[in-house]
Parts: C-alpha cells; sequence; structure tokens
C-alpha cells in the first residue's frame, strides 16, 4: 500500500552510455513498489569533476543528494559523510563479492553497498581480423604490429579515417586505470607498493608509457589526449577503429540494433609485455548514502533496491553491467543474453587495483600526480624516465608530509 505521505529520495546517477536510463528505470521502479517519489541528478562523467562536485556538497552539508553514486576509489575519501550502512542490510552485503565489501568498509563501517563492478576490456574487430588473417593480441607488441597492418591497409582501401587502437588519454582517472594496466601488464609495479612506498620510477614502467606514447599519431588518433570512456567508443563503434580499451558497459553499446558493428565485435583481455601479464583496472561503480539526508531510511532502502539481485540482473541483461553479486555470474539468462559475462572469468584473475585502500584519502592527490605525468608523456612534452624521476621525488616528498 502506497504511503500517505510520501517521500522525495534524490539520486546522483551517471551517464555514460544507457547507464542513466537504467538508473531512472530503476530508481521509478522502487518509488512505484514503496510509493515514495524519486529525484534524479544527473552528474558529470568526467570522475574528477564528479568527485569535486560530491566534495563541495558535502562541504557545506548540503541535503540536496540522498544517495550517492561513489567510485570505487572514494569510500576512504568520503567515509566521514556517509552513513554506515549495515543498521539496514539484515547481512544483505554478503551476497556481494568479498573485496569490494572490504573496499568499502571503513573503520567497521559499511559506507557503500556495491552496484556493479567494472574492468579493463580489450574490443577489437572480428570481421577485420579474420580479413587479414589475425589473432587478438596477446601482447603489446602484437598490438601495435597488428593495428599498424589493417589500419593501413584500410586506408589503402576507402576507409581514411580508420584507426587501429582506441583508449582513453584524457588528463583524468581514467588516464590512471590506462597506465596503470600497462605498467602492471610490463611488470612495472602499482605506483606504489603494499606499503605505500614509492615504486614508479623503474625501468618497466617507463618503458611501457614510452611504448603508448609511440601509439599517438601513429595507430592512435593524436586527439586521444582529450579522450574519456565515451569518445573513444564513439570511434570504435562508428567503425573507425580496429581496437579499442573500455570497460564492459560498451558491449551492449556495440551489439544495439543501431550500431555499424553490431555482430563485428569480440572482446579479449588486455595485452602483456614481456615477462608480465594481463592486467585489467579494477573499476565500479557503489551507492552510498549521505550523512546529511533528511531521510537515510528511504535512501537505504532505494540503495538496498537497486544493489539487489534482480536489479543487478536487469543492468547485465539490458546494459551488460557486471554483477557484483556473485550468484548471479552463474545465471542462465543473464549469459544467454550476454555472452560476454561467460567470458570474464579469466579475465577477473587479471584485475589489478588502483592503490586507493594502501593510500586512503591520499590516493587522489597521487593519482593526479601519476595521470598529469603520463599526459605530459604522451604529449611528447618529455620522455618517461625523467618524467617518472620528477614524479617519484614529489609523491615522495607528499608522502612525508602526511
Amino acid at each position: 500500500m502506497a504511503q500517505v505521505h510520501a517521500i522525495e529520495v534524490a539520486i546522483s546517477c551517471g551517464a555514460v552510455g544507457i547507464e542513466l536510463e537504467l538508473c531512472r528505470s530503476g530508481a521509478e521502479a522502487w518509488a512505484r513498489d514503496t510509493g515514495n517519489r524519486v529525484k534524479i541528478v544527473s552528474t558529470p562523467n568526467d570522475s574528477n569533476e564528479r568527485l569535486a562536485l560530491y566534495q563541495q556538497l558535502f562541504a557545506t552539508g548540503s541535503k540536496e543528494i540522498d544517495v550517492f553514486q561513489i567510485d570505487v576509489i572514494w569510500p576512504g575519501t568520503l567515509a566521514d559523510h556517509l552513513i554506515d550502512l549495515r543498521s539496514y542490510t539484515k547481512g544483505a552485503e554478503t551476497e556481494h563479492v568479498d573485496f569490494l565489501v572490504e573496499n568499502n568498509t571503513i573503520n567497521g563501517e559499511l559506507k557503500a553497498l556495491p552496484w556493479f563492478l567494472d574492468l579493463g576490456l580489450l574490443y577489437y574487430r572480428t570481421d577485420l581480423l579474420e580479413a587479414y588473417g589475425q589473432q587478438p593480441p596477446r601482447t603489446w607488441e602484437e598490438l601495435t604490429r597488428t593495428a599498424t597492418l589493417i589500419q593501413e591497409a584500410e586506408r589503402s582501401k576507402e576507409y581514411p579515417r580508420m584507426w587501429g587502437y582506441v583508449w582513453q588519454g584524457r588528463a583524468y582517472e581514467g588516464l590512471t586505470c590506462n597506465a596503470l594496466e600497462w605498467l602492471a601488464s610490463q611488470n612495472g609495479g602499482r605506483i606504489v607498493d603494499e606499503n605505500g612506498s614509492v615504486t614508479v620510477a623503474n625501468p618497466r614502467a617507463a618503458a611501457a608509457i614510452d611504448r603508448a606514447a609511440s601509439w599517438v599519431g601513429s595507430i592512435t588518433p593524436p586527439g586521444v589526449l582529450n579522450y574519456a570512456e565515451e569518445d573513444a567508443r564513439g570511434i570504435f563503434q562508428s567503425g573507425n577503429a580496429v581496437f579499442m580499451r573500455n570497460w564492459p558497459y560498451a558491449w551492449s553499446l556495440a551489439q544495439g540494433s543501431d550500431s555499424p558493428v553490431r555482430g563485428k565485435v569480440g572482446v579479449a583481455p588486455l595485452p602483456a609485455s614481456g615477462d608480465g601479464q594481463s592486467s585489467a583496472a579494477l573499476g565500479g561503480w557503489q551507492l552510498a548514502v549521505s550523512r546529511y539526508s533528511t531521510n537515510p531510511e528511504a535512501a537505504a532502502s532505494l540503495a538496498l533496491y537497486l544493489t539487489g539481485a534482480a536489479e543487478q540482473k536487469r543492468r547485465a541483461i539490458e546494459g551488460s553491467f557486471n554483477p557484483t553479486r556473485q550468484s548471479l555470474y552463474k545465471d542462465s539468462e543473464i549469459i544467454a543474453a550476454n555472452p560476454l559475462f561467460a567470458k570474464l572469468g579469466p579475465i577477473l584473475k587479471s584485475v589489478v587495483a588502483r592503490p586507493s585502500t594502501t593510500l586512503g584519502s591520499f590516493y587522489s592527490r597521487v593519482s593526479a600526480e601519476f595521470w598529469q605525468t603520463v599526459h605530459t608523456v604522451l604529449a611528447g612534452q618529455e620522455t618517461a624516465e625523467p618524467a617518472l624521476e620528477r614524479l617519484q621525488g614529489r609523491l615522495e616528498a607528499l608522502r612525508r608530509r602526511r
């Protein structure tokens, strides 16, 4: 029965791909079930801009948003402004993957519920690789050769706009994810080690970043320096790229009825190099409730609904968003609707986490220094070795001042 006095709950939603649409429809379903109302607040897609907005709202104790969609790396940064959800979950958090629950638990309090899991993937054009007798690349060297081969051959025909490889090169958190994959896949570390000691200035890390810089203007458009996820997807899905690095959400869009590459896309682990192994950056988004909310019980109810099994299943089928509930990876309907999930098992084993747990609230400063440095190398302003040496010095100085 609908409540006599309906409560309005405001939730922030991302808008990458069909993310906003799915968030809206899920929240509206909760509203119908409870007799409450929802207000959808669209936030910037750029994660740095979104975090800055959240911090501005929290600094003023704003009641504008009740439920916040937060990045996997933010629970430690935003913990003081979020309620402990264990008062409302009745143990529901145990149904999610352990490492995300641990990630979201700060000083014994559950600050967010896992909503969907992300990891870096290599998308490729199955038709083009088949036409040129190529296999999905297992190393970055193979990717570079294959991308060059097909790009040049296609351009000599009737596709002058063809590029070999597109990814996220804008100076933002997405570049940290890409660059961390390059480093980890070449045994170049994760910026800092598990003790927080800075390790970024090493020959393997420098070689990985210099290789990526060599792609810019050759197999990758010069404009990649301003690309986020949707920019890369736009080029790939329009049929103008052989390979793309992106998150799982891009799969269902590439297979949509209006997609020029529908039925021509494959997915593989990101390449490795030398004696390294494939590494996929761990991403994902959680739902948290603001401590300034005037309706925390209703807000927690909405967060629990959206992270529930039925809603995660719907999002997996309609939007290829990876569930955080372990049981759903065995769901036959999900696998039948989206074969991508059958391929994710081996890739999940290659996940590499950003060092946010090690660094806590200090992580955002370290990441910003890292992606700014990598961006200067990609832009051709300097080579990786001296750039990483200077970065090492800055990070060590910051660490001493913590």
